[in-house]
Order: C-alpha cells, then structure tokens, then sequence
C-alpha cells in the first residue's frame, strides 16, 4: 500500500532510473578497457574515451536531480536522502573514470590477467546497483530491494579478496617495481569501484528501513 502511494513529484525516480543505466553502461565499459588492456591495448582509448562521455551525461543528471531538490514541493523521500543517493551513484562513475584516467597517466600498456576477474565484479556490482535502483518507486519491494543490497555487499567483500590475492601475486611475480606500482593503483581503484557500490546500497538500504 505505501508504495502506491509514495509521492512522485519531481520525476526523481526517472532520474535515478537513467543515472543507474549509467552506471550499467560505465561497469561495461571499463570491463572493456581492462580486457583491451589484456588482449588489444591498441583499442584501449576506445573505451576510456567512452568513460569520459557516461562521467559527462550522469554529472548532467545528478545536476538536474539536486536542481529538482530546490524546486520540489513534495519529495519521495527525505532530501537529505535524495542527495545522498545521487551523489553516491555518481561517485560510482567517478571512480570508474579514475581508472580509467590513471592507467592513461601511469602508461599502463598491459595488465594481468586477474584484473579482468575483479572487473568482472565490480560490472556485477554497477549491474545490481540499477536493478536496485529501479525498484525504489515502490516499498512494496523492500524484501527484494535488502536482498540485493545484501548481494551488492558481498561482491564488495569478494573484491576485496581478490585484491588482495592479486596483490600478492605481483608482489611475487613482478621483478620491474614501476609496474608493481601502477598495478597497485589501478586494483585499488578497482577495488573502489564496489566500495562506492557498497555505499550506494547502505543508503538504499536506509531508505527502505525508514519508509516500509
């Protein structure tokens, strides 16, 4: 019953909705710029130059979004919460673009293998961030909204293991201490990509606990 009737002045939700589309688009992207880093470094820019453009369009709907804020009669929720939220939504493509933006500045040509595996996580992570994202226009899917809240937790976790194990293994393997540098920066960044997920789903999860 309270999500039929959840306010919906201001058309946030469709903000939320086409920010975490994104969010999905920026994940793949940078999939696709450590796989080019993988196996075809000369189609790298490619993807870093398409990083740039998803960063550009989501800072434009979250400007919108906080605009809506200082016109809003009526909110869906408490403002304190709808800033929140797309503040950390956008730091998710924020992060992203510094990956992308770091192994520019360091002349990262190759990186390992395990890189694909956490960017593979951290693409789960932006993925489960919209489809969370998009059920928010109705309480009535708070149960399922607190379980992907939960799995987005749990990817952050297995992140942080893999970084760890590929650390360990550059540590070990990589004789050139320049490259265990930049690799260092760019699996932490990595890293940060679920942690700004993590963060995504707290408030989400917030939310949900406070309005169901």
């Amino acid at each position: 019953m309270f999500g039929r009737l959840m306010p919906r002045e201001g058309k946030y939700f469709d903000l939320f909705n086409a920010h975490g589309a994104l969010i999905v688009q920026g994940g793949a992207a940078l999939t696709a710029l450590i796989c080019a880093l993988v196996d075809d470094p000369k189609n790298a820019a490619v993807h870093a130059d398409m990083i740039d453009d998803i960063e550009r369009k989501a800072d434009a709907i979250t400007h919108d979004t906080l605009g809506q804020l200082h016109t809003s009669f009526i909110t869906p929720f408490d403002r304190d919460e709808i800033h929140q939220l797309i503040n950390s939504m956008d730091d998710i493509l924020d992060v992203i673009q510094d990956v992308a933006e770091s192994m520019s500045l360091y002349d990262i040509q190759r990186v390992p293998a395990d890189a694909k595996m956490l960017a593979d996580v951290t693409e789960k992570s932006c993925n489960l961030v919209n489809e969370t994202v998009r059920l928010l226009h109705s309480m009535d899917n708070g149960p399922t909204i607190l379980k992907y809240c939960h799995e987005i937790d749990e990817l952050e976790s297995e992140a942080d293991r893999m970084l760890r194990a590929a650390m360990s293994k550059v540590f070990r393997e990589e004789p050139d201490v320049r490259q265990v540098i930049k690799l260092k920066e760019m699996y932490e960044l990595l890293e940060s990509v679920t942690d700004r997920c993590k963060d995504v789903a707290g408030t989400v999860e917030a939310i949900v606990l406070e309005n169901s």
